[in-house]
C-alpha cells in the first residue's frame, strides 16, 4: 500500500466564529440572526457528530447557537409581554371612557 491509500477523507471547515458573530448580532442587533445561528449551529453540530465537519469549533458553534436561542426566545418573550400589555392598556382604556 502506498502512502496515498492511508489519507483521511476531506472534511467541511467548521463555521464555528460564523454562527458566534450571528448569534452576537442576534441578541443585539436582530434576532433574525438568531435564527440563523440557531439553524446553522444544530446543522454543524450534527456534521461534527457524523465526522463531516472539522470538530475544532465545537464550543464556538455550540455558544454561538445558544445565543441564538436565547436570542429567538427574549423575542418571543417581547411579543408575549407586548400583546398582554397592550391588551391590559386596552381594557383600561375601554373601562375608564364609560
Amino acid at each position: 500500500m502506498s502512502h496515498s491509500d492511508h489519507t483521511m477523507p476531506a472534511v467541511m471547515p467548521h463555521r464555528g466564529a460564523l454562527i458566534l458573530v450571528f448569534g452576537i448580532l442576534g441578541l443585539l442587533v436582530c434576532f433574525i440572526f438568531g435564527i440563523i445561528s440557531w439553524i446553522m449551529g444544530k446543522g454543524d453540530l450534527d456534521r461534527m457528530k457524523a465526522g463531516q465537519m472539522d470538530p475544532e469549533g465545537e464550543s464556538l458553534t455550540k455558544v454561538g447557537m445558544i445565543l441564538g436561542i436565547v436570542a429567538c426566545c427574549l423575542q418571543i418573550l417581547a411579543v408575549v409581554m407586548s400583546i398582554l400589555l397592550f391588551g391590559v392598556f386596552g381594557v383600561a382604556a375601554g373601562m375608564s371612557a364609560n
